[in-house]
């Protein structure tokens, strides 16, 4: 079991590698006055206002609205302006929005706020369940006041015209929970909490450091030997240099793959690998991106690695299916170099979607 829940604090020393697992958790340590880490379910909104607009969490290929990933609770140590600091990270639900290599349909966020701010105490949460807790999905935000919706916890001012007592983000939510539960109970006063079907499952991020082992393995991998019956029937219509560019290529994206696997042996239930400043660990040789497929902040500051969403986490979304599926081989975080502020606001980051190949992906979702 993995029990180190502590914070991903980031430092100027040379990047380390922090891996993310999936634990169950009591609800009230997934709500946002303890800063949590966490896979599924609603956001919990580091700053309780000026949230991202509904067209900002819209899919930009289907433009239905995105559900709640995860979010990755990473303060900067000496930096007081990030001494909160949360990355949300969305994604449709449309699986044919999956098939194109880029990243239309997933978005991530960064909130960050000061230790002394407008909705927190200054002082760090209490490790007990706080006096008078009710586990309840709530509607409004404290202290702001801002209304969510009752599906997706994403902002909603949209009311149900009958009993004008649960809001929603569009109406495409609102229909949601009208079909599912929302027709038997308008204007009686009761209020479901049970999980929606458009959420994911929740769960904690728990964290623990990577230990390092020695790499094997790779000598072996460069001593791939091709021989003249492998390309018989292809030597009859490729010329000699383009063999030699195919083979070249094979290699390297079994070389790429091989290390992938090995890498992730020794922890296989790893959903997520945090190194801040330092390098994803790429499924395949083929859509990396290169520094100029990057794009800068929009104060001006490059943006660096942050983290990435293994493909393991898929086994636990329940998005599987025979035909068109949620899938992906690694998604890679790119924030902000210096977290810069924008008035409390949600600032946009990057992120980059590579995906393997469907003989790859049989062989490391199942570890």
């Amino acid at each position: 079991m993995h029990v180190c829940g502590c914070p991903l604090i980031h430092t100027m020393s040379s990047p380390e590698v922090v891996l993310g697992f999936l634990e169950d958790a009591e609800s009230w340590r997934l709500r946002s006055p303890q800063f949590p880490s966490k896979v599924g379910g609603k956001p919990a909104w580091l700053c309780l206002r000026d949230l991202p607009s509904l067209s900002g969490l819209e899919c930009e290929t289907c433009r239905l609205p995105m559900a709640f990933l995860l979010q990755v609770y990473a303060p900067i140590s000496g930096q007081d302006r990030s001494f909160h600091r949360t990355l949300f990270v969305f994604c449709c639900k449309t699986p044919e929005c999956y098939a194109h290599s880029d990243s239309c349909c997933m978005k991530v966020f960064r909130s960050q706020l000061p230790r002394m701010n407008d909705f927190y105490s200054y002082e760090p949460p209490a490790e007990d369940e706080p006096p008078g807790h009710l586990d309840a999905d709530q509607s409004v935000l404290p202290t702001s006041g801002v209304k969510l919706c009752w599906v997706c916890g994403c902002p909603g001012s949209k009311a149900c015209s009958r009993c004008h007592t649960v809001t929603y983000c569009g109406k495409h939510h609102q229909t949601l929970h009208w079909k599912n539960t929302h027709k038997k109970e308008c204007s009686s006063g009761h209020k479901d909490t049970s999980a929606c079907s458009f959420l994911f499952p929740e769960f904690e991020l728990l964290t623990e450091p990577e230990v390092e082992e020695e790499d094997k393995g790779d000598e072996g991998d460069e001593a791939i030997t091709q021989t003249s019956a492998d390309f018989s029937s292809l030597a009859e219509t490729l010329a000699e240099t383009d063999l030699e560019e195919m083979a070249m290529h094979e290699t390297e994206e079994h070389k790429v793959f091989q290390h992938f696997k090995r890498k992730i042996a020794p922890e296989p239930h790893q959903v997520l690998r945090y190194s801040r400043g330092g390098s994803p660990l790429w499924v395949s040789s083929q859509h990396i991106p290169s520094d100029t497929d990057i794009p800068a902040c929009t104060c001006g500051a490059k943006r660096t690695f942050e983290f990435q969403v293994m493909p393991q986490l898929l086994n636990s979304l329940c998005v599987d299916s025979k035909g068109a599926s949620i899938d992906w081989g690694t998604l890679a975080i790119y924030t902000c170099s210096v977290s810069c502020s924008h008035d409390d606001q949600y600032c946009l980051e990057f992120i980059w979607k590579q995906d393997f190949s469907s003989d790859q992906q049989s062989q490391i979702k199942q570890p």
